[in-house]
């Protein structure tokens, strides 16, 4: 990373984190869900399905319409097995007739059904999660969806640093040739100090056992949700899945890690309480 691009990535993160987070911490849950929606889980859709559906306004509409009805499911019905359970057998379905209808050549073709099947649950299962936590913590609702963020983002930030001072032993070089052992390494631990500092400040009713085992899970699902948003774009020949974050390229690429810290953080709650 350019000097130049850090810089850049510093100045938008001075920019828009003040707002993210009087949002979180001072607005209703409800507005966090729609910033999230909208932000998120729309802008997400329309990257992946523009890498998949390249010029294909209809299965780019389509991908957005399912991934908004995943969001909403999650959020509405967190604690309801039969709403969640009929989401995973329906997404499926329209993953494939979409595929089937939209289908021009067959070379696509099954990174196109994948997307359609894997997609709205990858996105729609993630984003929802951040804003379900914000209603069901209660006191710590904002505290609680914050900690997914930080468990994706110090990994992030902690493994660049310690890529750039320390990396030599390569971790995935066919689908991330920049990704180091030692960055790996140093952004999961970065990713154990800042959750211990976010439960101190916001979350402190969690025990510090179970932060620790959550920074750490979360600190290598982190990393493989960055791998995989990487190898869908590697075999789809885009260097970022767009350029709405500037310096950070697409919202896909800035949440990748988030679409799996929260959905363990969620369960994490759901089962503690």
């Amino acid at each position: 990373m350019a000097a130049s691009n850090l810089t850049l990535r510093v100045a938008t993160a001075v920019v828009t984190l003040p707002f993210l987070f009087a949002l979180l911490f001072l607005g209703q849950p409800w507005w966090w869900l729609a910033f999230l929606l909208v932000a998120a889980g729309v802008t997400s859709a329309l990257e992946l399905y523009g890498m998949s559906y390249p010029g294909d306004r209809v299965a780019q509409a389509v991908g957005v319409v399912t991934v908004s009805a995943v969001v909403l499911a999650v959020y509405v019905f967190p604690e309801h097995p039969r709403c969640l359970l009929a989401t995973l057998a329906l997404v499926p379905m329209s993953g494939i007739v979409l595929s089937l209808w939209r289908l021009r050549e067959l070379g696509p073709a099954a990174l196109q059904l994948m997307t359609g099947v894997f997609g709205p649950l990858w996105i729609g299962v993630g984003v929802g999660s951040v804003a379900v936590l914000r209603k069901l913590g209660g006191a710590e609702g904002a505290g609680l969806s914050l900690l997914p963020l930080v468990l994706a983002w110090a990994g992030d930030t902690g493994g660049y640093f310690a890529g750039r001072a320390f990396g030599k032993h390569k971790l995935y070089e066919k689908v991330s040739p920049k990704k180091t052992v030692e960055g790996a390494i140093g952004g999961v631990a970065s990713v154990v100090g800042f959750a211990l500092g976010a439960r101190a400040l916001v979350v402190p009713s969690i025990p510090i056992r179970d932060v620790v085992v959550l920074a750490v899970v979360g600190g290598i699902l982190g990393i493989l949700g960055d791998l995989g948003e990487s190898l869908i774009k590697r075999s789809t020949g885009v260097k970022d899945s767009g350029d709405i974050v500037p310096g950070h390229g697409g919202m896909l690429d800035r949440i990748d890690a988030v679409l799996l810290t929260a959905p363990l953080t969620l369960v994490y709650w759901l089962i503690a309480h």
